[in-house]
């Protein structure tokens, strides 16, 4: 069945059928495959539709090949480039001077701060108690 075809070849197909999953190309009179949807296109694909169509000629990469079932992975990006990644903007960070640092942790007391006033609230408690 696939003699002729190797994994890692590229080729000429033509879209067969087109089903939610993926797309059937046939390689030769003999040989189809299928493109998993994944496999389409860079990115996200959510209608298959919108890439390709019955009869369109693409060309393909052969991913796996499967004798026993008769099986013949493809990928149409794989022989597209990359689309280049543009960086995001970064945010500026502002800086904080010491005298906002000091503002912002005015009336924050420590734990060790706090530890002292709670122990003297507790004792005042105890002889209240007594």
């Amino acid at each position: 069945m696939t003699s002729k075809f190797e994994v890692g070849q590229i080729v000429d197909g033509k879209v067969t059928g087109i089903q939610p999953y993926g797309a059937f190309v046939a390689l030769d009179e003999e040989t189809q495959g299928l493109v998993h949807i994944s496999e389409v296109t860079h990115g996200f694909v959510k209608d298959i539709n919108e890439h390709l169509s019955t009869g369109d000629e693409v060309k393909v990469k052969v991913l796996t090949i499967d004798e026993e079932n008769n099986k013949v992975s493809l990928s149409i990006r794989a022989t597209e480039e990359a689309p280049k990644k543009t960086e995001k903007p970064r945010k500026q960070q502002t800086h904080t001077t010491s005298t906002q640092q000091s503002n912002d942790t005015a009336g924050f007391n420590t734990l060790k701060d706090k530890l002292q006033e709670w122990i003297d609230q507790s004792s005042e408690r105890d002889s209240f108690k007594k």
